[in-house]
């Protein structure tokens, strides 16, 4: 029993595991803000193109 206790506290394999969980969560959290405002900016734009062309007809 006490060497289960000593492997237990001195094995890291779920500290890594955490670690890992983090990193991907704030990749995907970084990736979505980056999506999210990126296609703001992509609609802002196709708007104001939209807007040029129709002057453009006219």
């Amino acid at each position: 029993m006490l060497n289960f206790i000593k492997n237990f506290r001195n094995d890291e394999d779920g500290a890594v595991t955490v670690d890992w969980v983090v990193l991907t969560a704030a990749i995907v959290a970084l990736g979505l803000a980056v999506g999210g405002t990126v296609s703001t900016g992509a609609g802002n734009l196709a708007t104001t193109v939209a807007a040029d062309i129709e002057a453009v007809d006219d």
